[in-house]
Formats: C-alpha cells, sequence, structure tokens
C-alpha cells in the first residue's frame, strides 16, 4: 500500500470512528442513561404511550402500583392448539387477517387493531363473542393486562397465535404503515411482515396451548 493510499484509509477510518462518536445514543426516558437496541419498554395504559427504559428503571416505575407506567414483558408463545373457526373470526369484526387483541384497564374491554396505511385501527370486538373465545382457549386468561397480546395470523392459509409483548404488535403496525405501497401493500412491506413473523416463532421460548 502506497503511502497516499495508506493516509485515505486512516482518513476514512477516523471518519467513520467520529461519525459512530457522534451518533445520537438512545436513552432513558427516566434517567437518560445509553440504552442498546435490545432494552426495556414501559406503557402508560391511559394513554397508550411507550417510554425507553433502563433495566433499574423498568424494574422502579414499571413495578410499583403508585406509578402510571406498566413494564412490557418479553415472552413470546405459540399457541399451536389454539381454536378458532372461520365463523369465529368473522364474529369478531375484522377486515383483514392480520390483527392483535389486548386487555385495555382504562376501558375495561378487548380492543383489537389491525394494520392500514394510516397505521394501527381499533375495533371493539363484541364481548360474548371473545368470552366464547377465552372459555375455548384458557391461555387467553394467562395474558397481562395492556402490556401483553394475543397476535392473530390469518393472512392467506396461515392460522398462527402467538401471545406476544405489546410493544412488538405496535411495532409490527408502525412496519406496515412505513412499508405500504400501492393498493395491497407491495412485495417489499408482505416480505417484511414475514421477516418479522419469523423472529417471532424464533423467540418463542415456551409453548402455550389448549384443547
Amino acid at each position: 500500500m502506497s503511502p497516499t493510499e495508506s493516509n485515505s484509509s486512516f482518513v476514512a477510518l477516523r471518519r467513520f470512528v467520529r461519525e459512530r462518536a457522534t451518533a445520537p445514543v438512545e436513552q432513558c426516558d427516566f434517567c437518560s442513561a445509553a440504552l442498546a437496541d435490545e432494552h426495556e419498554h414501559l406503557i402508560e395504559p391511559a394513554t397508550r404511550q411507550f417510554v425507553c427504559a433502563c433495566q433499574p428503571c423498568a424494574i422502579l416505575f414499571g413495578s410499583q402500583g403508585g406509578t402510571k407506567y406498566r413494564r412490557v414483558p418479553r415472552r413470546v408463545s405459540l399457541l399451536t392448539d389454539f381454536r378458532l373457526t372461520d365463523a369465529e373470526w368473522e364474529s369478531l369484526m375484522i377486515p383483514i387477517g392480520l390483527a392483535f387483541f389486548f386487555r385495555s384497564s382504562a376501558g375495561q374491554q378487548i380492543v383489537a387493531l389491525f394494520p392500514s396505511p394510516g397505521g394501527p385501527t381499533e375495533a371493539l370486538p363484541d364481548p360474548a363473542a371473545w368470552r366464547e373465545i377465552e372459555e375455548r382457549n384458557p391461555a387467553l386468561q394467562t395474558m397481562q393486562p395492556d402490556v401483553e397480546a394475543l397476535l392473530v395470523n390469518r393472512i392467506g392459509s396461515a392460522r398462527e397465535y402467538f401471545i406476544a409483548p405489546i410493544d412488538e404488535c405496535f411495532r409490527l403496525t408502525g412496519l406496515i404503515r412505513a412499508r405500504w405501497r400501492g393498493l395491497s401493500g407491495g412485495t417489499g412491506m408482505w416480505r417484511e411482515i414475514e421477516r418479522f413473523l419469523v423472529e417471532l416463532r424464533r423467540r418463542c421460548g415456551q409453548t402455550a396451548g389448549s384443547r
């Protein structure tokens, strides 16, 4: 390597290090500590607003009844024996085959959200229809209010059901909104959805179900 080439490489390396050093680092919303890419989230149920937190702050603010936040758990469970007929799905009045359901402590009801080009769209399933599904699938009774959701994938011939962290469900709706192209979403969006689901399956550390 010539001195000129060596000097150019050094300049490029120094620029790369400087850019890395000056790049914004995500911080804990409570104590401003630097956060890794994978970090804790808390949610304010009344507003459905998420905050990023370091582990000590997540434990402190998310585990005490006197705070307005709830700590989002990390478990992902694939419900391999979930029972839901096509008629029962239609009774929930969800227009597409991808949605998530969670129990809102603020509203004292089950809330359904499904993705769209404009962001998550809310629906309120019929309580009686939901109770019948819950009775047939006791795993749903283990979901923590506000912070865990039933994520349903009935796209095409798929029939997948997960208990997933609520922040991951909202991340999916954000991904769809950002990637949506044209009338049908575009191939890029559908690839991103499949990539998300592959990662969710990989994270399933335990399996829950009922028959």
